[in-house]
């Protein structure tokens, strides 16, 4: 007699890995088009550049540093997801597809938050859809386009604001070093230790890291 239990008990196992497999494959994806990453990543490269170095600090540690902060920022999402989604189903109070579905409503909740309704409106337009009474209905093919739009965007502004500062500082000391005939000094070899010493002086990384945290609001 064949044992039919034991067979579909050694189907659902092998689902069960290959789409945990799959979720692991996508996990990078997720993580940049659905977390607070995006956005973190963007804000400090325009500040590595508008302070005039390349290199330092290396790519590694930025990445790190928006891995890090992505982990504290959603923090809430995964603690909603491991409540609401994983623990029924390891449990077996609920199925895969509920588990699947319970998943998406804390990352759609988080992304909506984030998600200017301008931009919600393209992508509905673009779908021919129209929006539900509720939002988190909508599906993730419209959020997360929407959602990522509005990182851009937001990322560029704060990146913009950044910037001033220190092209302040570039355009003062090109002038001066005009004024004073020196034409063939790069400006930006002499602006940069201004441009450290005034965010050492206002304690810069406490108000980047202050400023990306609040603004997910």
């Amino acid at each position: 007699m064949v044992d039919l239990e034991g067979l579909l008990s050694g189907q659902t196992n092998t689902l069960e890995i290959l789409f945990l497999l799959s979720l692991v494959t996508l996990l990078p994806s997720i993580i940049v088009m659905m977390t607070s990453f995006t956005r973190i990543i963007i804000v400090l490269s325009f500040l590595r550049n508008a302070l005039g170095m390349q290199q330092s600090p290396p790519n590694q540690v930025l990445v790190g540093i928006a891995l890090f902060l992505s982990l504290f920022i959603m923090q809430p999402v995964v603690g909603a997801i491991y409540t609401d989604a994983y623990l029924p189903y390891e449990s077996g109070e609920i199925d895969g597809e509920t588990a699947v579905t319970n998943m998406q409503l804390p990352l759609k909740e988080f992304m909506l938050r984030q998600t200017k309704p301008s931009d919600l409106n393209i992508f509905l337009g673009f779908a021919e859809a129209e929006m539900p009474e509720d939002p988190l209905d909508l599906s993730m093919t419209v959020v997360v386009p929407s959602f990522m739009t509005s990182e851009l965007r937001q990322a560029f502004i704060m990146g913009f604001l950044i910037y001033l500062p220190f092209i302040v500082i570039d355009m003062v000391v090109a002038s001066t070093l005009m004024s004073m005939g020196m034409i063939m000094l790069p400006p930006v070899m002499i602006s940069m230790p201004f441009k450290l010493l005034l965010f050492v002086l206002v304690d810069g990384w406490a108000l980047i890291v202050d400023t990306l945290v609040r603004s997910f609001h």
